[in-house]
């Protein structure tokens, strides 16, 4: 990286530690920090004609930052990726501001461009029933149809993230009431178990071919490693198929399609939050346009526009 010196290379590394060890930051966040802010100071480095220090950081004006992010729009960057990045950076000068000793102002007042948030793209309740209905279709052998399953139900029936759900081992089963998951940053949280999802987890256990012990997978690829999320992904995607589904319907649309229908039932938004695991309420609140924009499209089709 001949773009920075060797002393803002310890220094991106020393913050991206801050944030992995304080934080609690994700790993793909985490390379995801790494590659925006590098991607920042290249174009610096390009746009001043000289390799980015400690100094030069320092100076960075808002002309700067406004230069930067014309430049980011002009080679076909999104707004929201390039909000993404703008947060990335300002994170990075708020831990290096006071530690350097200089005032982070021009960066830290940089307004990110304004975009439509994306809506959670839920599947609609039948659609859901349908889809763990037909998953066991796609497998070959018994054991595969009811893993499959058993890992679409806990996506559904628990809102899980498809890594979470694989991430189970052997010393989870048999499945109890309540699971505690570790999510996104290492939080944790308290998920309920509904029996069906219980049930099909066993089911696929008297089948599976496989020895379980306690640090094993709980899910099991056909050669007994662990199940790929890719494995998951594929059949979803084979079934949606033959369902006629939109190709939103992935494994996450069940998390989605979980809270989506707790809401619409009724469920508190506070509650739901710590069912998903979201760190902040206006993450789960994207779910109350979701339920507000499904009941205007019933009322669309009952009162249609003369």
């Amino acid at each position: 990286m001949a773009f920075i010196s060797p002393a803002l290379t310890v220094t991106l590394d020393r913050w991206l530690d801050h944030e992995r060890a304080l934080a609690g930051v994700a790993e793909n966040t985490l390379k995801a920090y790494r590659a925006d802010v590098l991607g920042f100071m290249a174009f610096l480095t390009q746009h001043n004609g000289e390799a980015q220090g400690l100094a030069p950081l320092a100076r960075v004006t808002l002309s700067d930052m406004r230069a930067w992010m014309a430049h980011e729009r002009g080679r076909g960057v999104a707004a929201r990726s390039l909000a993404r990045s703008l947060s990335a950076v300002k994170s990075f000068y708020r831990w290096l501001a006071p530690r350097e000793g200089f005032e982070p102002t021009a960066v830290l007042s940089t307004r990110a461009p304004k975009f439509q948030p994306k809506l959670p793209r839920p599947l609609t309740a039948p659609a859901a029933n349908d889809m763990i209905d037909r998953i066991g279709l796609q497998a070959r052998a018994p054991w595969v149809a009811a893993r499959d399953t058993a890992v679409v139900i806990l996506l559904y029936g628990c809102g899980l993230r498809i890594s979470e759900a694989l991430s189970l081992q052997g010393r989870d089963a048999p499945l109890p009431p309540v699971l505690r998951i570790t999510g996104k940053g290492g939080k944790t949280r308290i998920v309920p178990v509904l029996d069906i999802a219980r049930e099909a987890v066993a089911g696929y256990l008297r089948l599976c071919p496989h020895a379980q012990t306690a640090d094993a997978p709980l899910f099991r690829a056909i050669r007994g490693g662990p199940l790929a999320p890719r494995a998951i992904q594929k059949v979803v995607e084979q079934t949606r198929l033959q369902l006629g589904l939109p190709a939103t319907a992935t494994p996450h649309a069940l998390r989605h399609s979980f809270a989506t229908h707790l809401m619409a039932a009724g469920g508190d938004l506070r509650s739901i939050q710590e069912l998903l695991g979201h760190a902040s309420l206006s993450t789960t609140q994207a779910y109350t346009a979701v339920d507000a924009a499904q009941l205007m499209a019933v009322y669309d089709r009952a009162h249609p526009k003369a």
